[in-house]
């Protein structure tokens, strides 16, 4: 799960435009939104695309959401239960 959580690091950097953020920068037990990052609701949408389309995962609702988003590591954690094998 570490290699995939580096994966998610890198992801979010980038499609998120987080240009003063390195990958260490990102601990994977803090609050993944509102945190450290300043990441919002509309980061949360960005977030769910990635999902999607990079691992096949949707969030079924709000309160599934709130567990996923609770930090990278329930992000990661969520993806591999759920992912899709393509």
């Amino acid at each position: 799960m570490d290699q995939l959580m580096d994966e998610l690091k890198t992801k979010l950097i980038s499609q998120l435009k987080l240009s003063d953020v390195t990958p260490a920068d990102i601990d994977p037990d803090a609050p993944l939104i509102g945190g450290g990052l300043g990441l919002d609701s509309i980061d949360t949408l960005e977030i769910l695309v990635i999902l999607q389309k990079d691992y096949g995962v949707t969030v079924p609702d709000v309160n599934a959401g709130r567990k996923v988003f609770a930090s990278l590591r329930t992000l990661a954690q969520y993806i591999t239960d759920n992912k899709v094998n393509n």
